[in-house]
């Protein structure tokens, strides 16, 4: 079987496909007050296409699929996709992102479909702080989530944006939530994806930072082996019972070891995740492609991946900046 494999030897086995642009939350770092432009919903794949997209790309090495939005449980019948995604033998892992608000309710279906894990985005605990970040009241909900996921067989990550002048003083705070509890938080800097560009800030935490802090408050951080194509450099406390990782996600210290592709919710198919989008898969299969000429399309494709997300950003036409929503990419 051929492998997608790109021009410095890297195979990619991991896609992150995002199955809508709409979100219920508007996060300061992810899209202006007023939200985005979202696009017609039959401009948005179908979950058939969703579901063929990456059976194909299975079929060429892809064996973990996380599934982001917007927010994925915002769009009607998801929970029919995930069932649909689940009989695709070649997926060793089914992985979720979410924002935790909409799917409390759903997490013992989860469970039945042998999701392997849960992203939950949660950027305070502290609910007047995170209604601040995240223009919406709907702390208890999120965090009954993360009780529930905790609880459950599913495997839990919390991803924390740092945000200066926001959150850095609750650092410290999401750390002790891996005292009693088997999670993972991981903090990851924060980008330039809300919808405007990236905002001046007197302090910039980046990956330096963020763990200066956290060895100012612990002097027994652990550091942990993480996989060769691990996002996050992980850690833990001694004796605590959870983990906690940095993602550098902005001064990009992890693209040699990549292994990602995106599609996003339109059908953009995107090397990287600070490339402009390389191709439009969506209108290449309304047009009528074969599955063997989907097949030779994403080997091609796969070969022009660039080496790491400065060269990608540097190749953009649009020389302007990033000002995209995270949101319209796929999270």
């Amino acid at each position: 079987m051929e492998q997608l494999t790109d021009k410095f030897g890297r195979q990619i086995t991991y896609l992150r496909l995002a199955v809508t642009d709409r979100c219920n939350l508007r996060c300061q770092y992810c899209m202006p007050a007023h939200g985005i432009d979202i696009v017609d919903r039959e401009e948005l794949l179908t979950y058939k296409e969703m579901y063929r997209i990456t059976r194909v790309l299975s079929e060429l090495g892809v064996n973990k699929v996380r599934l982001t939005g917007g927010e994925p449980f915002v769009r009607k019948n998801f929970i029919d996709f995930l069932e649909m995604l689940s009989f695709n033998d070649k997926l060793e892992e089914i992985n979720i992102t979410t924002n935790g608000a909409l799917i409390s309710k759903n997490i013992k279906k989860l469970e039945k479909l042998k999701i392997n894990s849960v992203n939950l985005s949660i950027d305070s605990l502290s609910k007047e702080n995170f209604a601040n970040i995240t223009r919406r009241d709907v702390f208890d909900e999120v965090f009954e989530t993360l009780e529930v996921l905790e609880r459950s067989s599913i495997k839990l990550k919390l991803n924390t944006v740092v945000q200066s002048g926001i959150n850095t003083h609750e650092i410290v705070d999401f750390i002790e939530l891996t005292k009693n509890k088997d999670i993972a938080v991981r903090f990851i800097e924060e980008m330039p994806f809300n919808g405007t560009g990236k905002r001046d800030v007197y302090e910039l935490w980046n990956f330096t930072k963020i763990f200066e802090e956290i060895k100012v408050n612990y002097t027994n951080v652990e550091p942990l082996k993480s996989p060769k194509s691990s996002t996050s450099h992980n850690f833990k406390i001694s004796g605590y019972k959870g983990t906690f990782g940095i993602i550098p996600a902005y001064t990009r210290t992890i693209c040699n070891d990549c292994n990602r592709i995106r599609i996003t919710a339109t059908g953009m198919f995107k090397n990287c995740l600070f490339d402009e989008g390389v191709f439009n898969v969506r209108d290449f299969l309304r047009n009528g492609a074969s599955d063997d000429e989907l097949k030779a399309l994403f080997l091609s494709i796969v070969k022009e991946k660039p080496e790491n997300g400065f060269i990608a950003e540097a190749n953009r036409k649009n020389n302007k900046g990033i000002s995209e929503s995270m949101s319209t990419i796929g999270g």
